[in-house]
């Protein structure tokens, strides 16, 4: 049988020479688009081996290749001719034909259509090809009308290239070979090299410029209304554009609907279309018995022409090739921001005071909601039957923009699909009208799976609003204006059904109960209480939610205000450091029924942490099924976030569950990664005082180091101290320069000017050398003692304010809130005396033990920290291989391989004691000190040395030092000779 590639071969060489040969007629431009598509191009990806006619019979949900009709409208096409698919629907790149007479390479209209649907479907990248031309673009590059026809172009070749390119098509977009991974590591290499603006970042982009113009016209032209009531009708004018101009791009409604309004007065048109929606749509996006204010309202012409503009062509949105998912991820980042009106009417879009506390808001990448839906609503559907699983009720506590929902919808919707189907040929079942024609779920099924499967909670009604419209732009797909028109005449119900008895505003955490305090309603409304039981009657009367998932927000304690006394009385892991998403981890398991599954992304502090330990211990008497930790990767683009994924099964706890620490975020699937590195953990083997995610084996490693000693707080027998926080470094800490002319014009400043550190530049067996100081004015001091120190420090009087104490804003600029003086320290320091004695220090951030012997007095800055010793052998122990290892499985990780070696962690280090009766320990812990000593003068003659081969054979004598005590250290502990080996050789701990 001949080769596949071969076959090839000779197919595409016969289309180049027939093209050849009549290669003037095909250039005539009475040769069109629909010949050259039939002639050329077909057969020109069916040698690639990708089934365009589809003549395996699958249905057309199903094709490998989907061919678009050749809608125009006002002469531009409204979809690429071609889209091409793995199985299962997931679209790989689009193909955009043109007949011969075009000019691919130089045309731009062309070019910026198919980039234009690239980019919005998010696609890496796509073509356009005549046969004779063939380009190649990259779609992560934003597409602006005026680009030349060459920009964001990877490749150009000419059909008589064709020949010699072969193995580029082959290997690049040859079906089998996408099936095995090329097409992905192609467009890893070729594409992303520009950093430009993804869809979903210029979507939000526009969101923010319409509701700004939104809020600022209804703010001057409706002055009776108030800042929550203008964020209420803005949120819905913009939901409501957006989901017909959706409509439009996908043919529901007709094209060009909105630009219709745009005569005389335009609202008042627009409102009109609104209210013909609701009598279409049934959806409570058009409910105007709820909504009391958008009749009402009078907005700018203006406004409203620029608004809907916008989003119609030549806009970079395709909105018709932009999936509800990536259109989640803006509005996510939408609802962190909240409308501010100025005194003079003008519209000021902020950042809600959690959401910058937090450092902004982070979209759950689609792999990891993926993941956890088939690991809870998978488990749950396996083996069943449709009419079984619509007892199924699937819920998230904090549904935000409705990804998780989204994710579980989708899901349920690809089940039911494939089962009323036969590998996407036939139907199979008596229930076969379920689908239409084209292999679809008819509308009334999709509407039935949702009403009956899916539920969310949100404390922020616009949130609630959002998931609703991408609920409702999902149950859409696929949808046409004959389809709908069909099914209103048929059926006489309008398309889309009401949500809201599935997804409801409040707060998830606080029941009614909370009323019973003293608050005042305006803290009531912020509160939001819910019943669960009240709420979702008929869920808690057959025991609770099947499946509970999400990702609950990120919100630290110090921002939840009176709730947390609430939070203390009714929950069982709160602890008053406890962030918001413990209590959500609790709420969620409580959800569940008797057979519930329970699965959220969430910060892995709570594993480690001194607030976690409440948390700890009482879910680990739960039936913990799988916890993934990404530890320091960067799972949420751009914020410094350490995730875990957690799985719980209803019941009690079972004796051991699955555990998988991600080291990259480079593989193919989720699943795949977890499938090949989980590892099983016994639960007995977890410690109350903090979790570490090994192996049973390594568990026991850990456990047998920790039994030779005891921990270093006990062994000091004292505390361990943090450096001073001054609040201002910049006023506070001075180089040499201004020491001397402070001290030249007082001597007395020298009882104020103390020699300091900074914890970066404190270095392991390193002497400090430092050329810092520190104004070190604690609490109390009489400054008019020290004039001229008072005179320095009022330049950054404004800087060194303390803030009033109900501060709330974001423009004083001051230190934190205290009572302290202005010209004072922030810290409230006693223990400064301690800074003048001998001391082992360490700074907070670490690659590798961290710690050093400062003989001198030195003050340090916060976070690092250090604690009262001369000990040598202490010093020697804390730096060693065996107890660096140990630290990094106590302590959290931090993005770039740091560690953080908080007091919290390195106190629990265990340290071996040396017994007085022993002489092989006293002669080790002898030797050690020795070793110490050497340590710290050689690598005070490293730095002193300037010849570089002076310095290799100095670090060369410093490492056999340092391995000769690790040696040491595996001996007084007792280890073997594997166990040494496994520490040694363990990557995550060579840096």
């Amino acid at each position: 049988m001949a080769n596949p590639k071969d076959q090839a071969i000779k197919k595409l060489t016969e289309l180049v020479k027939r093209f050849d040969e009549q290669y003037a007629s095909y250039k005539n431009s009475t040769y069109n688009e629909t010949q050259t598509r039939r002639d050329f191009i077909d057969p020109f990806f069916k040698s690639l081996g990708w089934d365009v006619d589809n003549e395996q019979g699958y249905a057309e949900s199903y094709r490998e290749v989907i061919h678009e009709d050749r809608l125009k409208i006002s002469g531009v096409s409204k979809a690429p001719d071609y889209s091409f698919r793995l199985v299962g629907g997931k679209k790989l790149f689009f193909v955009e034909a043109k007949k011969p007479s075009v000019l691919v390479k130089e045309e731009i209209p062309p070019a910026y259509q198919i980039r234009r649907y690239g980019w919005s479907a998010k696609l890496p990248i796509s073509i356009i090809t005549d046969f004779e031309e063939f380009s190649l673009y990259d779609c992560t590059v934003k597409p602006n009308p005026n680009d030349k026809a060459s920009t964001a172009r990877i490749k150009y070749l000419n059909f008589r290239d064709y020949a010699k390119e072969f193995d580029f098509f082959w290997e690049t977009f040859g079906k089998e070979n996408v099936l095995k991974g090329s097409f992905d590591k192609f467009v890893k290499s070729d594409t992303h090299k520009k950093g430009t603006a993804t869809v979903d970042k210029e979507f939000l982009q526009s969101l923010d410029e319409w509701r700004t113009y939104l809020a600022t016209s209804i703010a001057i032209n409706n002055k009776k209304l108030d800042e929550d009531e203008i964020n209420f009708v803005v949120q819905q004018i913009i939901d409501r554009l957006i989901f017909l101009r959706i409509a439009e791009d996908r043919n529901v409604e007709p094209f060009g609907n909105l630009k219709q309004t745009l005569a005389g007065d335009h609202y008042k048109n627009l409102f009109n279309l609104f209210k013909q929606a609701d009598d279409k749509y049934n959806s409570g996006l058009f409910d105007f018995k709820k909504d009391k204010i958008s009749e009402h309202l009078t907005i700018d012409n203006k406004v409203l022409k620029n608004i809907i503009t916008d989003m119609y062509y030549p806009s970079p949105f395709a909105f018709d090739a932009m999936p509800v998912e990536i259109m989640g991820t803006a509005y996510e980042q939408f609802l962190g921001k909240v409308i501010r009106i100025t005194p003079a009417h003008h519209a000021k879009i902020e950042e809600k005071p959690e959401v910058r506390k937090a450092g902004g808001v982070y979209y759950t990448p689609q792999y990891i909601v993926d993941y956890i839906v088939k690991n809870t609503v998978g488990k749950h559907i396996e083996g069943k039957k449709p009419d079984e699983i619509s007892k199924l009720k699937i819920v998230d506590p904090a549904c935000g923009s409705g990804s998780f929902l989204i994710g579980a919808y989708q899901f349920l919707l690809d089940f039911h699909k494939n089962y009323y189907t036969d590998n996407g040929k036939k139907a199979k079942t008596s229930k076969g009208n379920l689908l239409t024609p084209e292999g679809n779920l008819t509308t009334s099924e999709k509407k039935r799976i949702l009403l009956n499967n899916i539920f969310g909670v949100d404390i922020d009604a616009n949130a609630v609003e959002v998931t609703k419209l991408s609920l409702l732009l999902k149950c859409m797909e696929g949808e046409t204006e004959a389809s709908i028109s069909n099914q209103m005449k048929m059926f006489h119900e309008r398309v889309l059904p009401t949500l809201d008895e599935n997804i409801k505003c409040g707060n998830s955490l606080i029941d009614v109960d909370f009323y019973s305090g003293e608050l005042d309603f305006g803290e009531d409304r912020k509160v939001k209480p819910f019943n669960w039981k009240k709420e979702f009657r008929e869920i808690f009367k057959n025991g609770g939610f099947d499946a509970v998932i999400g990702n609950p927000p990120y919100v630290r304690q110090e921002l939840l205000g009176d709730p947390k006394k609430y939070f203390e009385k009714h929950y069982k892991v709160y602890h008053g450091m406890a962030d918001l998403y413990s209590y959500f981890i609790e709420k969620g398991i409580e959800l569940l029924n008797k057979d519930g599954l329970f699965g959220i992304i969430v910060a892995n502090k709570w594993m480690r942490a001194n607030y976690g330990e409440n948390l700890r211990r009482w879910i680990k008497s739960k039936n913990i099924l799988e916890i993934i930790d990404f530890g320091e990767l960067p799972v949420f683009s751009g914020a410094t976030t350490y995730p875990c994924i957690l799985i719980v099964r209803s019941g009690q706890n079972s004796s051991e569950f699955n555990i998988v620490n991600v080291k990259t975020l480079s593989f193919d699937t989720l699943d795949n990664y977890v499938l090949e590195n989980k590892i099983n953990i016994r639960i007995d083997s977890l410690d109350d005082n903090g979790w570490n995610l090994v192996s049973t084996s390594e568990q026991n490693l850990i456990n047998k180091i920790k039994s030779k000693g005891i921990p270093l707080n006990s062994y000091l027998n004292q505390k361990i101290f943090r450096g001073i926080l001054t609040g201002y470094n910049e006023a506070f800490i001075i180089e040499n320069t201004i020491k001397n002319k402070l001290l030249k014009e007082d001597k007395n400043n020298i009882e104020v000017i103390k020699p300091f550190i900074i914890g970066r530049d404190i270095k392991r067996y390193k002497y400090p050398e430092t050329t810092k100081y520190i104004i070190f004015t604690k609490r109390g001091i009489e400054i008019e003692k020290y004039p001229s120190i008072k005179n320095y420090l009022l330049q950054f009087k404004k800087q060194l304010m303390p803030k009033p104490k109900d501060f709330k804003g974001t423009n004083w600029e001051g230190r934190k809130a205290g009572t302290y003086k202005w010209y004072e320290i922030q810290d409230s320091t006693e223990y400064y005396k301690e800074f003048e004695k001998p001391k082992i220090a360490w700074g907070n951030l670490c690659k590798l033990s961290p710690f050093t012997i400062i003989k001198d007095p030195l003050y340090i800055n916060a976070p690092a920290a250090f604690f009262v010793s001369d000990d040598f052998y202490l010093l020697g122990l804390l730096n060693s291989n065996l107890l660096w290892y140990y630290l990094k499985k106590i302590a959290a990780e931090r993005q770039g391989g740091f560690i953080e070696a908080k007091p919290m962690y390195v106190s629990l280090l265990p340290i071996k004691v040396i017994r007085s009766d022993n002489s092989i320990e006293n002669n080790f812990q002898i030797e050690t000190i020795n070793l110490v000593h050497q340590l710290l003068e050689l690598n005070k003659k490293y730095s002193e040395t300037n010849l570089h081969s002076n310095k290799l054979q100095i670090d060369n004598k410093i490492k056999y030092i340092e391995n000769k005590i690790n040696e040491i250290v595996y001996q007084l502990y007792g280890l073997t000779k594997e166990e040494i080996e496994f520490i040694e050789n363990n990557k995550e701990n060579q840096k």
